[in-house]
């Protein structure tokens, strides 16, 4: 029988940041991941620290940004992987309005930071950009799928990572500071499977919605766009004359299946940005765990106190994972009370 602290149950962002979190505070744990669709191995991994569609700060946003910066650029290095890098945004200005209000979003304190008040025009020539460009400062580009896969292999070689499906049935409630999955006893299971939240009985009557994204990644050759170009979706370099682009929103559908429709949606806008040719080589598509009120899902079940949530981190999950894990474990570990917005306790009627 193996013993530890904690059991993880799904490895992506989330479960990733509270992993390393654990294993940077001295405590044990046992990954179970099923490694098959998670949000995070299709997310661009790109952390910008404005909403650029209103030229506004994210709650908590500025704290967010430093913390991710120095997790991933700590993680990398111990890894010794080459997973992170910055890359400057571009913000393309749809209109003379647009252009004006970057200028008055730039002269706030919060945002002058990030938001160059000088307007850039050296953006690729291919690119439309009539009204020049607003240029986002410390943006980083990070590879989250390399960024995975090496921690993997690493709790892989010190036996903390199983790849299977969690089978929630086998999983025993012996007291409030113990449980047991098969062969393995903690003291508490960390939750942080993502969408999949909603086949565990313990927390799928929570308000975790799903929002589905696609992204295209497209080949051309003339582009030679070096910054990645923000106009109503993305426009990323992956190298090779590769390029990312997306994403959609899609609340009806639940699954990981590229559409059609996405497809066409994402290369008739990419057709009214760039001018010059461009081949789609490739489609991705997964669900991000969004809630209805765009806040994540953290807390301890309230009648089963071994049983934990790290759900909910939407699409700026990559800069508020290693935030939101350092909550959660300030909460257990500390007992420090967890900040109402992020609760699960917000939600009483739900278990």
């Amino acid at each position: 029988m193996k013993q530890v602290d904690y059991i993880i149950v799904g490895f992506g962002l989330a479960g990733m940041a509270f992993a390393d979190l654990l294993e940077r505070k001295g405590h044990s744990f046992t990954i179970i991941d099923k490694q098959t669709d998670a949000a995070s191995r299709v997310a661009a991994g790109l952390i910008n620290p404005v909403i650029l569609k209103r030229y506004t700060m994210p709650w908590q946003g500025e704290m967010q940004f430093d913390l991710a910066n120095d997790f991933f650029n700590d993680l990398a290095s111990r890894l010794q992987v080459e997973a992170v890098k910055q890359l400057q945004v571009y913000k393309l200005f749809s209109s003379v309005e647009d252009q004006n209000n970057w200028f008055e979003a730039s002269d706030k304190p919060v945002l002058s930071r990030f938001l160059n008040s000088q307007l850039k025009s050296d953006v690729a020539p291919q690119v439309e950009a009539k009204l020049h460009c607003g240029e986002v400062r410390e943006t980083l580009k990070i590879d989250i799928p390399k960024l995975l896969d090496a921690y993997k292999a690493y709790l892989e070689t010190i036996g903390a990572y199983v790849q299977e499906n969690f089978e929630y049935e086998a999983l025993q409630l012996l007291g409030e500071h113990k449980v047991q999955y098969k062969e393995i006893l903690a003291k508490k299971v960390i939750f942080a499977e993502g969408y999949g939240i909603h086949k565990n009985p313990f927390f799928n009557k929570l308000p975790l919605v799903g929002n589905k994204g696609e992204y295209i990644d497209i080949h051309a050759p003339g582009l030679k766009l070096t910054q990645a170009a923000k106009a109503s979706f993305f426009v990323i370099p992956l190298g090779n004359d590769l390029y990312k682009v997306g994403a959609t929103f899609n609340w009806k559908d639940k699954d990981s299946i590229p559409t059609e429709e996405a497809r066409k949606e994402l290369v008739e806008k990419l057709k009214k940005v760039l001018k010059c040719e461009f081949e789609v080589v490739a489609q991705h598509a997964a669900v991000r765990p969004t809630t209805g009120d765009r806040r994540p899902l953290l807390g301890v079940h309230p009648q089963y106190k071994q049983l934990v949530l790290l759900n909910g981190l939407g699409t700026r999950g990559t800069m508020m994972a290693p935030y939101l894990a350092q909550q959660l474990y300030a909460h257990l570990e500390l007992g420090e009370a967890l900040d109402e917005e992020l609760s699960i306790m917000r939600f009483p009627k739900k278990f």
